[in-house]
């Protein structure tokens, strides 16, 4: 719109209702995702890469933010676990509208998304969310997904804030798909990020002195 100019705008941006989100990982990121995508009238499935098949093993343990996230796990229609191949694509053919990426980087989770697994999601023209690690992705592969039309099975589009390598070189085909948004590693980012973490930290020095639990450990043998 300019100024001065008040014309009306054929777009109409999709609406979500009836939508399905799932979140590549149901940690505190997926969590809160997954609240906001409920309130918008979307359903949800969760991933994780064990099972969590009892409402006990569902709940969040971590840190939790007052009044965001999903702390009892109960907003999930559906959970799937399991880092094989077959597991994998058994979830990915859940009929997905947006997929968000938030698994860590480990050996297990790098390039676990390539020409397989878009070429399912390019069933549904599904949208990539990746905000975790550029190398969880077989970047290429995304192209070619994101370059195909959707009668032939291309993904719809792709936010990226992260990618493979990172920064993104000049040159990435990325830059001129338009059907692609990247930014540079800044979904995290907030006003009260540093103060969270000071909170985390006082937390645990608490549980230190009166021998309580820890709180967002990072397990050296899983590799976060």
């Amino acid at each position: 719109m300019e100024k001065g100019h008040h014309p009306r705008n054929p777009h109409r941006p999709p609406t979500k209702h009836h939508h399905r989100l799932q979140p590549q990982a149901h940690g505190a990121i997926g969590r809160q995702t997954a609240k906001v995508a409920k309130a918008l009238g979307m359903d949800v499935i969760a991933y994780t890469a064990s099972p969590r098949p009892t409402p006990e093993s569902k709940k969040d343990r971590g840190y939790i933010v007052p009044g965001t996230g999903d702390e009892d796990g109960l907003i999930p229609s559906a959970w799937y676990s399991g880092l094989d191949k077959a597991s994998l694509h058994n979830f990915l053919k859940q009929d997905i509208d947006i997929l968000l990426i938030s698994v860590p980087l480990t050996p297990e989770t790098t390039h676990l998304l390539g020409a397989e697994e878009f070429a399912i999601l390019g069933k549904t023209n599904a949208f990539i969310v990746n905000i975790a690690r550029g190398a969880i992705i077989v970047q290429d592969e995304l192209i070619k997904a994101l370059k195909k039309k959707p009668e032939d099975g291309g993904l719809r589009g792709a936010a990226l804030d992260v990618t493979d390598p990172e920064p993104l070189p000049e040159g990435s085909e990325l830059w001129d798909l338009k059907n692609v948004a990247v930014t540079p590693h800044v979904s995290g980012l907030g006003t009260m990020y540093a103060n969270r973490t000071f909170e985390i930290l006082e937390r645990n020095l608490g549980a230190i002195e009166s021998g309580g639990k820890l709180i967002n450990v990072v397990d050296k043998k899983k590799g976060y």
